[in-house]
């Protein structure tokens, strides 16, 4: 169990791991073990009274993160919490920090803690677009893809399979566009010198992140990936992408013989990095509190997503 206590001027509460633990001087969002008849919240309450003397309000559930380590495996369940009564303090030695929220991904942590960063900071949803079927189409996407934003998305991939590239260019270019004055961010999929030419965001699918040894874009140009086994997780990982998604959880009727891996497989394959992972996979955004208790960032998603 973990919090994400957040106080009034929205920074959140991190404490250092002391000497002589796991993973010592990497910093965590505080909690502890559940101890055998504990309800989590009961677990939680107490942890944070013997750890910085405080007595909190369980809020609502924020993800729970199943992560493996070398030595052991854990799956830590983080829940808000914005209220209680003290002053915190390292009860146990740890040095504690109030994080401003845009400079938690400066602190170093460690794997199970990352995707908590994620699910404060990233949205959790991740639209991929349909491509538009023929060019006088074009106008009609534009208009969906401006309803998105307008219905509060701020993630997006452009996938366009069959266009022609200067069809595509001119699509990209306008969506970015759209996406710069929504304030939301815009990956390529699969066209690299696309994503460089406008400084765009490039999401691989699990092909083309196969074939690679390194970063295709530079760090600060958002990168993620399609995965689908532990394999191209660690590999995404490695590479250095930013996000992954992972699936499909469920059929689709884009993907009909393509059967659900289901959520138990899903968190077992969110194990193997510390990567957010957004679940795909005939979902919509009704999906999205049942993905964060296994571990995903969100929910990715074409028809579930797209107006």
């Amino acid at each position: 169990m973990a919090a994400a206590i957040t106080d009034a001027r929205g920074r959140v509460l991190l404490a250092r791991r002391t000497e002589g633990r796991d993973l010592a001087g990497l910093w965590e969002f505080p909690g502890g073990k559940r101890e055998p008849g504990e309800t989590p919240e009961q677990a939680l309450v107490r942890e944070l009274r013997e750890e910085l003397g405080i007595e909190v309000r369980v809020g609502a559930p924020l993800i729970a993160v199943a992560q493996q380590y070398p030595h052991k495996r854990l799956r830590l369940d983080v829940r808000r919490v914005t209220r209680w009564r003290g002053t915190p303090r390292g009860h146990e030695g740890q040095a504690l920090a109030w994080v401003p929220p845009d400079k938690l991904p400066g602190y170093t942590m460690p794997p199970a803690d990352r995707p908590v960063v994620a699910a404060l900071l990233q949205p959790d949803r991740y639209l991929v677009t349909p491509p538009p079927a023929t060019p006088s189409d074009d106008a009609a996407w534009l208009d969906a893809l401006q309803r998105a934003l307008a219905g509060g998305i701020r993630r997006i991939q452009a996938r366009l399979p069959g266009l022609d590239p200067a069809r595509r260019r001119t699509l990209v270019t306008a969506a970015a566009a759209h996406c710069a004055s929504a304030g939301a961010e815009l990956l390529v999929n699969g066209d690299t010198a696309l994503a460089r030419d406008l400084g765009l965001g490039l999401h691989l699918p699990s092909a083309q992140l196969c074939e690679l040894a390194e970063r295709p874009v530079p760090a600060g140009v958002p990168l993620a990936a399609s995965c689908h086994d532990e394999t191209e997780l660690r590999h995404a990982e490695a590479i250095g992408c930013d996000f992954a998604i992972l699936g499909p959880v469920n059929a689709t009727p884009t993907h009909p013989d393509a059967q659900g891996i289901g959520w138990p497989a899903f968190e077992a394959l969110r194990e193997h990095a510390s990567l957010p992972i957004y679940a795909i996979g005939g979902l919509t955004p009704d999906h999205i509190l049942e993905a964060r208790h296994h571990g995903a960032q969100g929910i990715a998603a074409i028809r579930g997503l797209w107006p």
